[in-house]
């Protein structure tokens, strides 16, 4: 019997399409002699839907069709089985899944927020937790517990909405004491949303409204401007991790933008997201510095505590040759497939050990406690506070 597979994507977000690339990738991508791949859309409007046509890109040029045609449903567990049922007519289970595969980018999503409703139901999902998901999507969390831990990151501040609507002057004035240009960016977001680089300090207000539009925590960071951007893919868990491929990013750009990564070399509804961005694999860096971003990509993996697949990505000084983690990304676009493949491990793979990590991973977790089989409310009165005695429900 096959494994069925309920691939998660899309959710109320910037970054939807992002996700719905990755998981379209994915699912076409997923043995198909042993997984039975069941399709789970999140619409912008926060509604589940499931169904074959899902699994064709070409289908989403017209969202309302889609979701005309798609089945409504939720996913909830029903007496230890995780069904997918109908929220029409007569309410049927449609659907049933083993594993939920989430591959979604962004707040409200990678950030935690369905890996805590798939906790909260008890089905075994692929990926990092609701704990690595948070820290990874909260680019103020990620740098002070790279900060606690030693990694080098590059200078940066952070400010919320209101501490600037509050104070405009002071907080110009501590980005005034950083060396420009500096990058200015949502502290939640990825995939280069409401990014903006400031050469000048007339352009601070410009690029900071544009930043506040898109969440309430911003940050602000120094330039590296003699820069080699790299990124390294990690698999595994606490217990082991394996390292891929290093790419050399290039971008048409001053940094790599959103129209970089998922818009630029897209032809019609052939995008490939991350993978169609320009890079040279292996990255044009010598054995000291890949030994160096190899060793840090494990730590940081470690340190944050993720799983399944990572992409963590790093800024080189190649004025000072020194190495900076810039970010993880816990659910990466496309998975970082690409990362894998020159080192012999194709997607179809990758994509096998991911759903097998997690098995073990259900397994181990399971032998935890999480909760106590005795009631201590059948013996009220040795509560303290409670008067001894409570009134029968009516």
């Amino acid at each position: 019997m096959k494994m069925r597979i309920g691939v998660i994507f899309g959710c109320q977000t910037v970054e939807h399409e992002v996700s719905v690339i990755s998981a379209v990738q994915a699912m076409f991508n997923m043995n198909k002699d042993k997984y039975e791949v069941i399709p789970i859309y999140i619409s912008k409007e926060k509604e589940w839907y499931t169904g074959d046509l899902l699994k064709d890109i070409a289908n989403y040029k017209d969202l309302d069709n889609l979701k005309r045609y798609a089945k409504k449903v939720v996913l909830y567990n029903k007496d230890g089985r995780f069904v997918l049922q109908n929220k029409k007519g007569l309410k049927t289970i449609i659907d049933e899944i083993d594993i939920a595969f989430p591959i979604v980018h962004g707040v409200q999503a990678e950030d935690g927020t369905v890996q805590g409703y798939l906790d909260m139901i008890g089905i075994p999902y692929v990926g990092s937790d609701l704990y690595a998901g948070v820290v990874g999507q909260d680019k103020v969390f990620m740098k002070q517990i790279f900060t606690a831990c030693d990694i080098p990151i590059p200078k940066y501040l952070w400010f919320f909405d209101s501490e600037y609507y509050e104070d405009k002057e002071e907080i110009i004035k501590r980005i005034k004491e950083l060396e420009f240009p500096v990058i200015i960016k949502p502290a939640k977001l990825g995939s280069s949303v409401g990014i903006n680089r400031v050469n000048k300090i007339k352009d601070l207000e410009d690029a900071i409204e544009d930043s506040m539009g898109y969440d309430n925590k911003i940050v602000v960071e120094e330039v590296i401007t003699d820069l080699i951007e790299v990124n390294c893919s990690v698999l595994g868990n606490y217990e082991y991790q394996e390292l891929s491929a290093i790419e050399e990013v290039m971008s048409t750009e001053e940094f790599l933008s959103y129209s970089d990564k998922y818009i630029g070399g897209a032809k019609g509804t052939k995008s490939k997201g991350m993978a169609s961005t320009n890079r040279i694999i292996p990255a044009r860096i010598d054995e000291k510095l890949t030994k160096e971003v190899k060793s840090l990509a494990k730590k940081v993996f470690k340190i944050l505590n993720a799983s399944g697949v990572t992409r963590i990505d790093f800024l080189i000084d190649k004025k000072k040759n020194k190495v900076y983690v810039n970010e993880i990304n816990s659910i990466p676009g496309s998975l970082a497939f690409y990362l894998w493949e020159p080192i012999g491990k194709g997607y179809k793979k990758l994509l096998d050990e991911l759903i097998t990590l997690t098995i073990r991973s259900y397994k181990n977790k399971n032998k935890k406690i999480y909760s106590f089989a005795t009631n201590i409310l059948q013996n009220p009165t040795n509560l303290k506070g409670g008067k001894g005695k409570f009134s029968k429900l009516n």
